[in-house]
């Protein structure tokens, strides 16, 4: 049985998955790089342990890790996301130490990280695929003419890439012989490999994925989808279970793709398998996610299944706990990425001191974060500081409820895009439902959002109240 667990990863994901394991009786590891050394995963965790003195020296380094969770006696090790979570080093590298993995095998990891590889093994379980080179691309000359056999718009992708980068749309030939090589250099420089694919864009679809679990013993389930089409610059910012936009049949349908998809390639623990939905209602498969996703919340509201706590089990080499007879979905879930950016610039980043930060609360409120009152976000991490989850019986109740919940939320101290995930859920098409991820660019007056009234002022306006008030 799994007795201790090292956590490589930082942020709320790590404070999340600390209370897993609490609530399970299993003891958590945390690691830290220098700058993080006041972080909340630090506190919470029953061990912590300086990593170094940056990420590349910590977070990022496979075999101080691995040698740190068998020094500390862990069994095994949670990856998290981001970072070394589809690192099949990282799976490597633990199996060969006697560390298990909560994830899939490193051969998984690579041959689904592997955009064309991914591709490959869709087609033959007969999943659909964007129409796309069958391979990497060899050279320009090769794009140029597939291009013109697919038609542009095109998207140029690092094969290896994932997160939003090494991605560029091209609407002609012209912007592909511009981008080309552009791709090639952000695909070495984030990934470590310039094998780059083309794939037919498919423009401003719906953003669909089906949250997947599979065990060792062969058994594989879907726990629906989530809606993930509000997006700025391939980031998502809004997530949605399950998705008001889908039929019932098309629900189905995408569930068993995922299933399918998952037992093609042998695949064990959590995974999401991300589908496009064009304007004629036809599914493409875009990619697997062989980790757990930021937005795995949402599903846990819809479901009621802990997803953190079944990967413990899946890796502990348990049986999944759950038929897919007996996965129901209740009501709805909204998920609001905060980041700590400014809006109303360009979304430039803005990390310093939180002086202030009070969470929501009420029915069917949750957050997920690593900030608290006197936290310093430092500049090197991702912005995100705060997952806000909303959920209600109905759509109607969900978006007052999120509405509710975003007017109490407060952080200060730092921008937030709390005013700009106002704006969003104000809109009508937002209301509606009907969003795809042409959403942000179709509505450039989101950011003309006006804020409310500053607390001295509305205290002046009291004051004033009350001096009318003694004059009569």
């Amino acid at each position: 049985m799994i007795k201790k667990i090292l956590i490589a990863n930082r942020g709320e994901i790590a404070v999340r998955i600390v209370r897993a394991c609490a609530e399970m009786g299993i003891k958590s590891v945390a690691i830290y790089a220098e700058p993080d050394r006041h972080a909340l995963h630090v506190k919470k965790a029953d061990e912590a342990y300086n990593i170094g003195p940056d990420s590349i020296s910590g977070y990022l380094n496979v075999h101080r890790i691995v040698n740190l969770a068998v020094a500390t006696g862990c069994d095994a090790l949670h990856p998290g996301y981001g970072f070394l979570s589809e690192n099949p080093d990282l799976s490597a590298a633990c199996k060969k130490r006697g560390i298990k993995f909560i994830g899939p095998s490193a051969e998984v990891i690579h041959r689904m990280g592997d955009k064309t590889e991914a591709r490959k093994a869709m087609i033959a379980a007969g999943v659909p695929v964007t129409p796309g080179s069958e391979d990497n691309l060899d050279n320009l000359d090769q794009a140029i003419k597939l291009a013109k056999k697919i038609g542009y718009p095109v998207m140029l992708k690092a094969t290896s890439g994932g997160g939003g980068r090494g991605i560029r749309r091209c609407e002609n030939e012209s912007e592909l012989k511009k981008n080309y090589d552009r791709v090639i250099s952000e695909a070495t420089k984030a990934f470590g490999s310039a094998n780059v694919f083309m794939e037919k864009c498919i423009v401003n679809p719906k953003h669909i994925e089906v949250q997947v679990l599979a065990d060792s013993h062969g058994n594989a389930i879907h726990l629906f989808e989530r809606d993930c089409s509000v997006q700025r610059r391939h980031q998502k910012l809004v997530e949605i279970a399950p998705s008001p936009q889908l039929s019932d049949e098309q629900r189905e349908m995408l569930g068993n793709y995922a299933v399918t998809a998952a037992k093609t390639v042998g695949y064990e623990n959590a995974g999401t398998v991300e589908f496009l939905l064009d304007k004629n209602e036809n599914f493409y498969f875009m990619e697997m996610n062989t980790r757990l996703q930021v937005e795995h919340c949402v599903t846990e509201e819809i479901t009621g299944v802990d997803i953190v706590q079944q990967q413990i089990r899946i890796a502990n080499g348990e049986k999944l706990g759950y038929t897919q007879e007996q996965i129901t979905r209740r009501g709805f879930a909204i998920e609001f990425r905060i980041n700590a950016e400014d809006p109303k610039n360009d979304f430039l980043p803005s990390f310093g001191r939180v002086t202030r930060y009070f969470a929501p609360g009420g029915p069917g409120i949750r957050t997920d974060s690593a900030i608290y009152s006197g936290y310093t976000i430092p500049p090197y991490y991702d912005s995100m500081c705060v997952k806000l989850t909303v959920w209600a019986l109905t759509w109607e109740e969900v978006l007052r409820r999120a509405e509710r919940a975003l007017q109490d939320i407060s952080v200060h101290g730092i921008k937030t895009t709390i005013p700009y995930q106002l704006q969003i859920l104000k809109t009508e098409e937002f209301k509606k439902g009907v969003i795809d991820t042409g959403f942000v660019e179709s509505h450039p007056e989101l950011n003309d959002y006006s804020t409310r009234r500053p607390p001295r002022e509305l205290a002046a306006v009291i004051a004033a109240a009350i001096a009318a008030h003694h004059r009569l």
